[in-house]
């Protein structure tokens, strides 16, 4: 009796291991077309809606499967962070820039992936608790990762966990506050990104060492009145010091928006595809 006891316990113990392990996304809802709730950001209604909660608070997020998923076949994850203006709790703003290069249909052939653009709320800054002071000596060093943030990476695990998604080809582009956020995401974690896009984004240069494995594109307008240029003119020469995979453009006389050029670079998309984490 007692030997069929102590196993009875080992089983629901386990069972309730397995139980904890588990990852689960919530159920996503549906949702109205997105034409419907902000004319002309994306009329085809390619990104689903969904809800991710994380202590008391919720993140809101949009997210796009490839068109057909082939079974036994895992895609790339790509977490697009969006800039302050589009902050908020309408889970459609955060598609108001460069959504519409991933629902492309010849780039939707061309790259199948899931596309994912969480939407930060209206009182956080993503990877900081506050808007950072834009100077090379006033970026913070040494700071505890925001709630906001680490909610995001765990969406990005409850994905993995749950949809055919290739844990060695997770990709991170972000345009000025997601930028900044691009930045401070491969610092704390990085052996979890095969490539990073940050357009516009500023970071404390000194926190970027060799640790970084990650290969970084940088875009940014030298006419940019809001982050200013010099932040990614020395985050790239600190990169290739540090040994790390660098690209950076620079576009003459543009201003804070170079996302704008950024995404229709011929390259843009086959670059950050091609990369695939080896460490």
């Amino acid at each position: 009796m007692k030997k069929y006891f102590i196993l009875l316990v080992a089983a629901l113990l386990s069972a309730a291991c397995a139980q904890k392990a588990k990852t689960v996304i919530p159920e996503l809802r549906s949702v109205p077309p997105v034409a419907e709730q902000a004319p002309g950001i994306d009329p085809t209604n390619d990104y689903l809606a969904g809800e991710f909660y994380y202590g008391q608070d919720t993140l809101r997020y949009r997210y796009m499967e490839p068109i057909a998923v082939e079974k036994g076949k895992s895609y790339p994850l790509v977490l697009f962070l969006h800039g302050a203006g589009e902050r908020g709790s309408d889970n459609w703003r955060q598609l108001i820039h460069c959504s519409r290069m991933f629902s492309s249909p010849v780039n939707r052939e061309n790259c199948p992936s899931y596309v994912l653009f969480p939407q930060c709320p209206s009182d956080g800054y993503w990877a900081y608790e506050d808007r950072p002071g834009f100077s090379l000596d006033t970026m913070p060093l040494e700071f505890e990762e925001t709630d906001v943030m680490k909610a995001v990476m765990d969406l990005v695990d409850a994905f993995v966990a749950n949809y055919p998604i290739d844990e060695g080809r997770l990709y991170i582009p972000g345009l000025s506050m997601g930028g900044m956020a691009t930045y401070d995401a491969v610092i704390r974690h990085p052996k979890k990104f095969a490539a990073a896009v940050p357009i516009c984004g500023a970071v404390n240069n000194d926190r970027l060492t060799a640790e970084i494995k990650t290969p970084f594109r940088i875009f940014h307008g030298d006419a940019d009145p809001v982050v200013p240029l010099k932040f990614s003119r020395v985050a790239y020469w600190r990169l290739k010091e540090a040994g790390v995979e660098v690209k950076y453009k620079e576009y003459p006389g543009v201003g804070h928006n170079s996302w704008d050029p950024a995404v229709t670079e011929e390259d843009f998309l086959p670059w950050m595809f091609s990369k695939k984490r080896k460490w």
